[in-house]
């Protein structure tokens, strides 16, 4: 069967190839590109902060429900008809999403454009990495991981600029010249699988139990923290509930001749292994970007502006980096270029970790370029490992399995380090407050100093040692943010390293598949 694939040529193929990582790259920044622009938002329409993170979170589960079911979607309506359509209600629904006036049309249409963008996300990775033969395919990984790696990186800034330029409607009014083109390129442009197999029945039960288990456990992700986690009985229920649904759903799955997401795919070892893997870098490369914009601007007095120039600048850096390791590295195993990775990358958390408070950009900046190139290394050839051995209708189910991990993955990682460095916060402050005292020389000559500072500057002499004290008060709570957010780059050094040993575990094909399975 793989001998009837026909692989685009020419200049449609690079349109193809153009056109859906444009919209994987849309989708990733529209995951991101609301978040800067969350308390404009909030003061236009009426909404709490509490309920405004509703845009994101609906968003957020909206897209995890759809992307495992994205490989059954493209069976069941043809891989052509499914992506043109994800494209266009994407855009229809930026469209409804910049004029909405209330928070929950906004919310809705959010949730609607997460289920478009879920499609989008899974389905153009597929074909992009299905546009290439096997002795071509790392080119393939490259485009993807690139589009990846940056998307994110991007969509912040881009919120920022557009809300501070126009309004916060532009962020969504943005995508719909751009999904209109990118609409009408996909249906010219994208085929349908040839091996493809439409369901004869449609396995509506798995549906559901996938859509509580994911929906619920993006719920419990997305909203744990505003409400201290376990701490709260609706979190404990909808944690109870996507654990019921989960094992439902596998159940289901392995039971069913015609199952929504086709688990047997399993027992490729690679798949598993590469998914763990995912899952992983997921939870570590979304926890240190989400953990550096806050030390930076909380810890260290960075501008947004300032934060967003120095991402976009090391994303840059990684994009190269990727080009320049395909080329310099064409046969080297999938294997050995993610252990280098993982090294760089542990190797620019240290310093990281280890920041002090008058820290300046150019203390970051050689660490962060590192992390970038190390990253390159493993973005690839994470997804080849994951997929690069399958194919056809096996892939576009594999891709949304891989997808799906790496999604949750980040949205764990982000809870993770929210609750460690909560937690690390009171620790750290416990240990600083120790050293202040009364009885403390230290302590009573900066106090003197800072009460006859503000007697000088024509304070009472009771208001004078109120407002040192405060100041003092004020000095450590900068410290314990900056050590909790600089241990948690610690953190992620050591999860980084229990990574590799999952590499190691990884099967190389012998003879040669060995020769194909490099070549990806």
């Amino acid at each position: 069967m793989a001998a009837e694939i026909q692989y685009p040529t020419g200049a449609a193929k690079w349109i193809l190839v153009l056109t859906c990582v444009s919209c994987a790259v849309m989708e990733l920044i529209d995951s991101t590109i609301v978040n800067v622009s969350l308390r404009e938002i909030s003061g236009n329409i009426g909404a709490t902060v509490t309920e405004i993170g509703w845009v994101s979170t609906s968003y957020g589960i909206g897209n995890v429900i759809i992307i495992p079911l994205s490989g059954m979607l493209a069976n069941l309506f043809g891989r052509r008809l499914y992506f043109t359509c994800s494209v266009v209600v994407f855009t229809v629904t930026s469209l409804f999403c910049g004029l909405s006036d209330s928070l929950w049309v906004l919310v809705l249409w959010r949730f609607i454009q997460g289920m478009a963008g879920g499609g989008l996300l899974s389905t153009a990775m597929s074909i992009v990495l299905g546009a290439f033969p096997p002795e071509q395919a790392k080119t393939g990984f490259l485009i993807f991981a690139l589009g990846v790696m940056l998307g994110p990186i991007f969509g912040p800034v881009l919120g920022g600029f557009i809300t501070d330029s126009l309004s916060w409607h532009w962020i969504f009014f943005v995508n719909v010249p751009l999904g209109a083109v990118a609409g009408i390129l996909s249906w010219k442009y994208v085929t349908d699988l040839p091996d493809a197999l439409k369901p004869a029945k449609i396995d509506w039960a798995g549906i559901a139990f996938i859509a509580m288990a994911l929906g619920s456990l993006q719920y419990v992700l997305e909203e744990g923290s505003i409400h201290d986690w376990f701490d709260s009985a609706e979190i404990r229920i909808f944690f109870c509930i996507s654990l019921v649904s989960f094992v439902a759903f596998v159940w289901r799955e392995l039971s069913t001749a015609h199952p929504a997401v086709d688990l047997r795919l399993y027992r490729n070892f690679n798949l598993v292994l590469g998914n763990l893997i995912g899952l992983m870098y997921g939870i570590m490369a979304n926890g240190t970007l989400f953990i550096f914009p806050l030390l930076a601007q909380v810890s260290l007095g960075w501008t947004a502006t300032q934060t967003g120039a120095f991402l976009i600048s090391g994303g840059l850096v990684g994009a190269v980096a990727m080009i320049v390791i395909k080329k310099a590295f064409p046969a080297t195993s999938p294997k050995v270029l993610m252990v280098i990775g993982l090294v760089l990358v542990i190797i620019s958390l240290i310093p990281m970790g280890l920041i002090s408070p008058d820290a300046s950009k150019d203390q970051f900046f050689w660490p962060f370029i590192i992390r970038n190139i190390g990253v390159s290394f493993v973005a690839p050839n994470m997804i080849n490992i994951a997929v690069g051995t399958l194919r056809g209708r096996d892939l576009a189910q594999a891709t949304g399995l891989s997808t799906m991990t790496r999604q949750l993955g980040g949205a764990i990682g982000v809870a993770i380090i929210s609750i460690y460095t909560t937690n690390n916060m009171a620790f750290v402050r416990n240990n600083l407050v120790g050293h202040i005292s009364e009885y403390s020389t230290a302590t009573q000559e900066r106090s003197a100093l800072l009460t006859q500072t503000f007697n000088s500057s024509g304070y009472a002499t009771d208001e004078a040692a109120r407002a040192a004290a405060q100041l003092l008060d004020h000095s450590v709570i900068s410290q314990q943010t900056l050590l909790s957010y600089s241990h948690g780059f610690i953190t992620f050094a050591f999860l980084f390293a229990l990574c590799i040993p999952v590499i190691l575990l990884i099967k190389t094909p012998k003879g040669k598949s060995e020769a194909v399975t490099d070549a990806h």
